[in-house]
């Protein structure tokens, strides 16, 4: 009889996972002599043993292991290859699951994600609003959307495709400065009310003179950016906002930058995160396509997303 070589090298390999002749021949649904005759196929073809073998026991020779870890590679790449032809043809569909940080929850995202669906009707969107790093691996997620001044904060082993720079500036509702009065100077942060994010005691502000460090008047902290604009627009003082909330209908009437010419952490960039694939699946290739294009058109109309 003669023997398929790719069947018989899928056999070793599932000899080699499974720890013996008869948990493969389960696996594979056929018979363990089958399974063994595969195994020897090779093993002739290629003229070196593979496997050390006894009624008990089963381990790979020096080579088995080099022939066993470049099958595996083969094999998966096979496989991705044809998923990846497969798809080529096929509307995209299934659940894509994806995070981001709790402030990207609103109306420029839910925008994005509204073409998107119209776009892609049979794709599931699964979003997690969190102020965490998730571990997209552990944790099942497809994607991150992130914000941060360089790549080199991403964890080993993530693509990060750039999709926007975003600018955080000081802010505060029009009726707080009405009573309280604008700053002309950072300094004068020093005598006014101040919002707080996260645990910092001084913000650094990059301006025409370079970085300025100032330690402000805080009055209320916040441990995450979602609530911020809330409470600026609610007059309790000045505090740093994404560029994104001067555009959000929510708030383009309630809230204006102030010392419009400051910085206040540098100018970070979001980046669509995801794990480093050497074929990508469709639903995450045609969501990133989605989210460069979407931003393009955006930029054309000059509004900040």
């Amino acid at each position: 009889m003669r023997m398929d070589t790719l069947t018989s090298i899928k056999t070793f390999r599932q000899v080699v996972e499974s720890g013996s002749f008869v948990a493969a021949a389960e696996r594979l649904e056929m018979s363990t002599a089958m399974v063994s005759k595969h195994v020897m196929h090779i093993e002739k073809r290629i003229g070196v043993r593979l496997l050390n073998r006894n009624n008990r026991t089963l381990s790979l020779t020096e080579p088995g292991l080099v022939y066993f870890e470049r099958c595996k590679t083969i094999l998966d790449d096979l496989e991705q290859t044809e998923l990846e032809l497969g798809s080529l043809n096929a509307a995209p569909r299934g659940t894509l699951k994806i995070t981001a940080p709790s402030w990207f929850a609103g109306q420029r995202t839910a925008e994005l994600l509204a073409a998107y669906h119209r776009r892609y009707p049979e794709i599931v969107v699964d979003m997690s609003f969190e102020d965490r790093m998730i571990d997209l691996v552990e944790e099942g997620f497809d994607l991150a959307m992130r914000v941060s001044l360089s790549t080199q904060t991403m964890p080993a082993g993530l693509v990060a495709r750039p999709l926007r720079k975003v600018a955080f500036h000081l802010a505060a509702s029009r009726e707080f400065l009405k009573k309280n009065g604008t700053p002309k100077t950072p300094e004068d942060l020093v005598q006014i009310d101040c919002l707080g994010l996260g645990s910092a005691t001084s913000w650094t502000l990059t301006g025409p003179k370079g970085k300025v460090e100032i330690t402000p008047r805080i009055v209320q902290r916040y441990r995450t950016m979602a609530g911020v604009p809330n409470a600026l627009a609610a007059g309790i003082g000045i505090g740093p906002i994404p560029d994104i909330f001067f555009e959000d209908t929510q708030f383009k009437e309630e809230l204006t930058p102030v010392l419009t010419d400051y910085l206040f952490v540098g100018e970070p960039t979001i980046y669509l995160v995801y794990v480093s694939r050497k074929y990508v699946p469709l639903k995450i290739r045609t969501f990133i396509d989605h989210a460069v294009e979407f931003r393009a058109k955006e930029d054309a109309k000059g509004v900040k997303c």
